[in-house]
C-alpha cells in the first residue's frame, strides 16, 4: 500500500501564463505529471463509505481507481474508470468536480478535497498515448438501438449499450460527431483531439455514427423503429438559443452564444483563412453569467478584443459558472460588470445615407442597475432594478448567453412524444421512458441547458433501462 499524502492542499495544476493564453487556443491547463498525479492519489484516504462515489452521476469506483494510481497501476486505473465512463478524459477536463465528487470528498472538511477531476483527466491522458491497441468490439446480441445525437448524453447511452452486445447507430444532425463537446467548449478548455479520440474508440466498439442525419427531417423516430431498431434514445441536447427581447437585438453585431461558439469551435473560425469567419469585435459584452457566457467572453478576447465585459444582472455570489472558469476568465482580462442588466441595444443611423453600410451595426447597449431582493425560484436573491440608474455601455458586439431550449423538430415530428412547457422532454423517473413505449430520452433534450456529467449520467441510466427493457421482451 502506497503512503499516504496528509497535505490539506491540492497540488496546483500547472497552466499557460494568462498574458499567454488570452492569445491563442491553447489548452489552459495542462496538466499534471506522473510524479503531481501519484502524489495527489496518495492524498486520498480511501474512505469505507466512499461518499464521492454518490455523488458522481456516472458512479464511478473512485477510491479503487485512485488507490490504484497511488500504486502506480495507470493502466489498471483506467481499466476502473472504464467500467463506467464512456469519454473519461472529456469529463476530467469539463466536468464541475467541486459541486459533485470532489464537495463529498472527506479530506475537503479540514482541507482542500482530492483532485478527483485532475486524476481522472491524467489517467484518460495517460491511456490515450500508452495504449498499444483500440478497444474490442464485444459480442453480438442480436439486438439494435438507434441513438439520436452524438453529444455526451447519446455517445455514453450508445457506449454503455455497445458493451452489453447492442448493435448501436447514431444519428447525429451536425457533419461532425461529439455535439457540445465539440460546438460549444472551446478548444482551450476541451482540445477537440480530445473528443475525436474518445468517439474513435465508440466506433472501435461496434458503434457506427451516421452524420448530417437530422432526425425529423432525414428519418423519424417511427422509420427508425421500422427499420428494425428495438429501442431509440433521444439526446438531442437543447440547441435553440434564448434572447431577452429587448429592442436592438436584430441589430448587426448581436449574437447567441450558441452560433458564436459553434462557428469558433466547429467550423474553426478563429483560424486565419476560415471559410466561415466570424466577427472580431473589439469591444464586445456578453451577457450572463454561466460556464457559456465564460466561454464566449474568453473567445472574444482570442479574437482580438480590446475589452471584454461579462453583464450579469445578479452578483458574483450568484455566477452559476464554475469558479476555476471566472478565476480563469478574471486572469486574461475579462471584466465583470455584476448587477448591471440590458434593456436596449443600440445602433448606428445615418438619416443623410440610408446606404451608409455601418446603419445597423452595435454602438452601444443601455443598460440599469440592479439590487438584489428576496430569494426567487431557484433560490436565488431575485434581482431588483435600481430606480434612476439608466446609463450606457459603448461596444461594438453583444453575445447572449442566457441559456438554451430544445429544438423543436423531433418532439412535432413523433406523435405522441410529450414535452412540457419549456419543449423539454417529459420523461418516467430516472430511467428516460418517455410516453411513447421503446422511446427513451436524457440529456439537455429533457433537463434543458446542463452539466455535460449530467447528461452522460442520464444515457447511462437509460442504457441500462433500454437493456431491461429489450430483455423483458424476450
Amino acid at each position: 500500500m502506497a503512503q499516504r499524502n496528509m497535505s490539506p492542499n491540492k497540488c496546483p495544476m500547472p497552466s499557460l501564463a494568462p498574458d499567454y493564453r488570452n492569445k491563442v487556443f491553447e489548452e489552459v491547463a495542462t496538466g499534471y505529471t506522473y510524479e503531481m498525479a501519484v502524489e495527489e492519489a496518495r492524498r486520498c484516504l480511501n474512505c469505507k463509505m466512499r461518499p464521492c462515489v454518490a455523488k458522481c452521476p456516472v458512479r464511478i469506483d473512485i477510491p479503487e481507481f485512485i488507490e490504484k494510481l497511488a500504486n502506480e497501476d495507470i493502466e489498471g486505473a483506467f481499466e476502473v474508470i472504464n467500467r463506467s465512463s464512456s469519454l473519461p478524459a472529456v469529463c476530467g477536463r469539463v466536468c464541475p468536480q467541486e459541486n459533485q465528487c470532489e464537495s463529498a470528498c472527506t479530506r475537503g472538511v479540514k482541507g482542500e478535497p482530492v483532485g478527483i477531476g485532475r486524476l481522472e483527466r491524467f489517467v484518460a491522458d495517460w491511456h490515450r498515448e500508452h495504449a498499444k491497441e483500440p478497444p474490442k468490439a464485444p459480442a453480438s446480441n442480436g439486438h439494435k438501438v438507434a441513438v439520436i445525437g452524438a453529444g455526451p448524453a447519446g455517445l455514453t447511452c450508445a457506449g454503455d449499450l455497445a458493451r452489453m452486445g447492442y448493435k448501436v447507430t447514431v444519428y447525429e444532425a451536425l457533419h461532425l460527431a461529439g455535439g457540445v463537446l465539440s460546438y460549444g467548449i472551446p478548444e482551450f478548455r476541451l482540445p477537440k483531439a480530445i473528443v475525436n479520440q474518445e468517439v474513435d474508440n465508440l466506433r472501435a466498439m461496434g458503434v457506427d455514427i451516421e452524420t448530417d442525419m437530422v432526425i425529423g427531417k432525414v428519418l423519424t423516430v417511427d422509420e427508425l423503429f421500422e427499420m428494425g431498431n428495438e429501442a431509440v434514445f433521444i439526446g438531442s441536447g437543447a440547441g435553440l438559443p434564448r434572447f431577452m427581447g429587448i429592442p436592438g437585438e436584430s441589430l448587426k453585431g448581436v449574437f447567441s452564444a450558441n452560433e458564436f461558439l459553434t462557428r469558433i469551435n466547429l467550423m474553426k473560425a478563429y483560424k486565419e483563412g476560415s471559410k466561415t469567419p466570424i466577427r472580431r469585435g473589439k469591444k464586445v459584452a456578453v451577457v450572463g453569467g454561466g460556464n457559456v457566457a465564460m466561454d464566449a467572453a474568453r473567445c472574444a478576447k482570442r479574437l482580438g478584443a480590446d475589452e471584454v465585459t461579462i453583464v450579469y444582472r445578479r452578483s458574483m455570489n450568484e455566477l452559476p459558472a464554475r469558479a476555476e472558469e471566472v478565476e480563469h476568465a478574471k486572469e486574461e482580462g475579462i471584466i465583470f460588470r455584476t448587477l448591471t442588466n440590458p434593456v436596449e441595444v443600440l445602433g448606428y443611423n445615418n438619416p443623410d445615407d440610408p446606404r451608409d453600410p455601418r446603419n445597423g451595426e452595435v454602438i452601444g447597449m443601455k443598460c440599469v442597475e440592479m439590487e438584489l431582493g428576496e430569494p426567487d425560484a431557484s433560490g436565488r436573491r431575485r434581482p431588483i432594478v435600481k430606480e434612476g440608474s439608466e446609463f450606457t455601455l459603448d461596444i461594438d458586439t453583444m453575445i447572449m448567453a442566457l441559456g438554451t431550449s430544445p429544438n423543436p423538430l423531433i418532439r412535432s415530428t413523433t406523435p405522441g412524444l410529450e414535452a412540457d412547457r419549456r419543449g423539454c422532454i417529459v420523461t418516467q423517473g430516472e430511467d428516460g421512458l418517455t410516453s411513447r413505449e421503446g422511446v427513451y430520452a436524457g440529456g439537455d433534450a429533457v433537463t434543458g441547458a446542463a452539466t455535460v456529467i449530467l447528461a452522460m449520467g442520464a444515457g447511462k441510466s437509460a442504457a441500462q433501462a433500454i437493456d431491461e427493457y429489450i430483455k423483458g421482451k424476450e
